[in-house]
């Protein structure tokens, strides 16, 4: 009896010794080795792409050329980087498991262990029972939140996604196993990804696809999933899956609109691709091809036998017994590269587009297209050069571009991509370019070399001297200069950090939205024709939400409109009686958006002096009489600048805070502000203050004053001055009638002095405005009148 504890224990140690060591063999045999680093391609790079890396740094770190100690280490990492990559299982292998051929064979043991493990301690039993009806293809294609998120979602804009959804135990998916693997032999030779989700383990990423039931059918394009509703059958997912592209991919192309289609590189700035086949409608194939390219290559499609492209067929000689591909330039005329197979392949179209991408001399029209064109200099790989002509777009200088062109064309190397750019469209990047050359020629054109050092911004450039005119003086001079540059790099002696270009394509953003919004609702007409209410729900209560508040918000306005318009009856029937304002009913005034408070002794701390640093409080100087007139035309002078957050709006009357204010210039200006009451012009002993503006800075303590226009009615001023003195105070109720027809009559008088305000507010934005210090800001309240 005391043997089966020692037995047990000892079991047990020996389980953990045995786990301990298969954990550190696996640890040794982790690749450590990175392919996508060492070939310098992405995770997404096509095999164009992965071949055309290993060709550039197989040739650099080839033994017999490069004499380094570590060339030939590294020259077997190249290779084997290669094998892994360019092997489309052995890659997926990878991807999923991070697993090569060296290491493979123990991974396998450590799940053969791990299976043990799973027998023993939980059946209970040294026999191991299939807990899943997935097979190995599945398993190849299996997904994981992260990975979804991650690497799917930004890979269904090149292509799209058919994914499965199923679960352990589901034995519904068993009898869709046999089509379901003749589609994926199918759509994954063509280029469609394949997933395969288990809602049994991946609950997040069955809610973010919106599957609660397995077998489901999802499709994947744009990062927009959408449900497959028919039955399982091959021609059936082969459709769905093209009606998840856009329809207007490929173009068909006719004795018609050939030309027009081939001459449309000038706008779209895309070389163009012509298909030319027998079949009546495009071949999955090729809409798959043009969804990956969509943003680089225009294509086209022409339909061979029929009656509308006989022209074309005899325009450029086509084999009729063969599809084939040609693909056009700058040159409608001439195709820049053909192709013609019987049986044409993914990879072959792949490699025969990326080749070609872009046009020999293409237009920088954003910062992703200057990225594909001029990519980063990565630090085992040949060097790029970027040949840029920065020009215009008047019609003198169209011989000029053609000029470039014909040179580009003449001088095409790997090293070397040739492009332009319009300076009026991209003036940050041009100026940036330009600004060392402020002491050289002015020059309509002008060449710049450059090299791209980081995915930040920097890079290496130089101005070729002389600009470009287009001469054959020009032409080798610039091709002198090239063949400097490529014998010794530092000849680029500038460095500079590029701004992100302009996006010129940003004008056909509505489009793009309309077309986007268009999918939008065909797919939720798709969904409620089939029913499918689970997945319509959250749109639908969206659809109600959005109804409801814009139903209550008309509601409600509809309403206060009503409300405010009762008031107004009794106030046009007491028209007669003078208006009676509260004090305070116009503290805050809007007028024109300006947003204009009152400076009073409730305000003057906040307003002035604890106002923040580097904020400035603009007052305008009113008067009972003037305060509306004033007021609208100080809106008007100030309404260009209400967008500045350091400038606020107040305004002083004047019949309250006289004191306050003849203290304020006194103490600012000294014996400049008696002569300034001399110049008013008044027999009044109190100057007129009406129209004065004050820029306050609370924090410094200085301010800037701006004085009224005056206009050649001084007389009446002065009678009307005189007036008010004599008027006896008693006689209020007369003295208001005159005011009130002073003011009628003088309103053009009182808005003319504000008529240049709006300069003098440009001149203070700019700091150029006289600057008056006070020691202290007087007490408002104590001098109040």
């Amino acid at each position: 009896m005391t043997m089966r504890p020692i037995a047990q224990s000892f079991f047990r140690r020996l389980f953990w010794l045995a786990a301990v060591l298969m954990l550190l063999a696996n640890a040794g045999a982790a690749s450590d080795i990175d392919p996508y680093k060492i070939l310098g391609v992405s995770r997404h790079a096509s095999q164009a792409e992965i071949k055309r890396a290993y060709k550039q740094l197989a040739r650099e770190w080839h033994p017999d050329k490069n004499k380094s100690p570590g060339a030939q280490d590294m020259f077997i990492k190249i290779t084997k980087s290669y094998e892994i990559l360019s092997n489309e299982e052995r890659r997926a292998n990878y991807d999923r498991f991070g697993e090569t051929d060296e290491n493979q064979h123990r991974s396998q043991a450590q799940q053969g262990f791990r299976h043990f493990h799973e027998s023993f301690f939980f059946d209970q039993t040294f026999f191991h029972f299939r807990q899943s009806t997935r097979d190995f293809a599945d398993s190849k294609h299996m997904l994981h939140y992260e990975q979804y998120m991650n690497e799917i979602v930004p890979e269904s804009f090149r292509r799209p996604y058919l994914i499965k959804v199923t679960s352990e135990w589901c034995f519904s998916c068993i009898h869709i196993e046999p089509i379901w693997k003749e589609t994926v032999l199918e759509l994954e030779a063509l280029g469609v990804g394949i997933g395969v989700v288990d809602i049994g383990f991946e609950k997040r990423l069955r809610s973010l696809l919106g599957a609660h039931r397995p077998p489901s059918i999802l499709g994947l394009v744009n990062g927009r999933v959408t449900s497959f509703h028919r039955g399982v059958v091959r021609e059936n997912l082969r459709q769905f899956v093209e009606s998840l592209l856009p329809q207007t991919l490929v173009e068909k192309v006719n004795d018609n609109n050939y030309l027009r289609f081939l001459n449309g590189w000038r706008e779209e700035n895309k070389p163009s691709v012509l298909l030319f086949d027998a079949a009546p409608i495009v071949p999955l194939l090729y809409k798959l091809t043009a969804f990956a390219y969509r943003d680089f290559v225009r294509f086209g499609y022409v339909e061979q036998g029929h009656s509308d492209t006989a022209h074309v067929l005899q325009q450029f000689s086509i084999n009729a017994y063969a599809p084939t591909l040609l693909l056009f330039k700058e040159n409608p005329e001439k195709p820049a590269d053909v192709i013609q197979s019987r049986g044409m392949k993914r990879q072959l179209l792949d490699e025969f587009v990326s080749n070609n991408r872009f046009l020999l001399v293409p237009r920088l029209v954003n910062q992703k297209f200057f990225d594909e064109l001029c990519p980063v200099k990565q630090f085992h790989r040949r060097r790029k050069y970027c040949v840029l002509l920065i020009t215009g777009e008047d019609e003198a200088l169209v011989s000029v571009n053609a000029a470039f062109y014909d040179f580009a064309s003449s001088n095409s190397k790997e090293v070397l991509r040739f492009a332009y750019v319009y300076q009026s469209q991209q003036k940050p990047l041009c100026d940036t370019f330009l600004s060392k050359e402020e002491l050289s020629p002015p020059q309509v054109s002008r060449v710049i070399i450059l090299e791209r050092r980081s995915s930040t911004g920097k890079v290496l450039y130089r101005t070729v001297t002389g600009g470009w005119n287009g001469s054959d003086e020009d032409k080798h001079r610039l091709h002198k200069q090239l063949e400097l540059l490529q014998k010794d790099p530092a000849y680029l002696n500038y460095d500079a950090m590029l701004p992100e270009l302009n996006n010129e394509l940003a004008s056909i953003f509505l489009v793009q939205w309309l077309n986007s919004a268009y999918d939008y609702l065909s797919q939720m007409y798709f969904d409620i024709l089939h029913s499918n209410w689970r997945e319509m729900m959250p749109i639908i209560s969206l659809i109600f939400s959005a109804l409801f508040i814009l139903f209550g918000t008309v509601i409600v306005q509809a309403f206060s409109e009503s409300g405010g318009e009762k008031p107004g009856k009794p106030k046009a029937n007491k028209s007669s009686k003078p208006a009676e304002t509260s004090p305070n009913a116009e503290n805050t005034l809007s007028k024109n958006f300006v947003e204009v408070t009152e400076l009073t002794d409730m305000t003057y701390t906040s307003s002035l002096v604890q106002l923040k640093p580097g904020h400035i409080n603009v007052v305008l100087v009113l008067t009972d009489a003037s305060r509306h007139v004033l007021l609208k035309k100080f809106a008007k002078e100030v309404y260009s600048f209400s967008m500045s957050q350091t400038i606020h709006y107040s305004f002083l009357n004047v019949d309250k805070h006289r004191k306050w204010m003849d203290l304020l210039l006194a103490m600012a200006l000294g014996t400049r502000h008696s002569d300034m009451e001399l110049n008013e012009g008044t027999s009044s002993h109190e100057p007129d203050y009406t129209g004065y503006v004050l820029a306050l800075n609370g924090h410094k303590k200085y301010l800037c004053l701006f004085r009224p226009v005056h206009v050649d009615d001084k007389e009446d001023s002065s009678r009307s001055s005189d007036e008010d003195a004599r008027a006896p105070r008693a006689g209020v109720k007369t003295r208001s009638k005159g005011s009130s027809r002073r003011q009628t009559s003088s309103t053009p008088h009182v808005c003319s002095k504000l008529e240049r305000l709006s300069l003098w507010m440009e001149r203070l934005m700019e700091g150029s405005l006289p600057r008056h210090y006070v020691p202290s800001w007087p007490d408002l309240e104590a001098l109040q009148k």
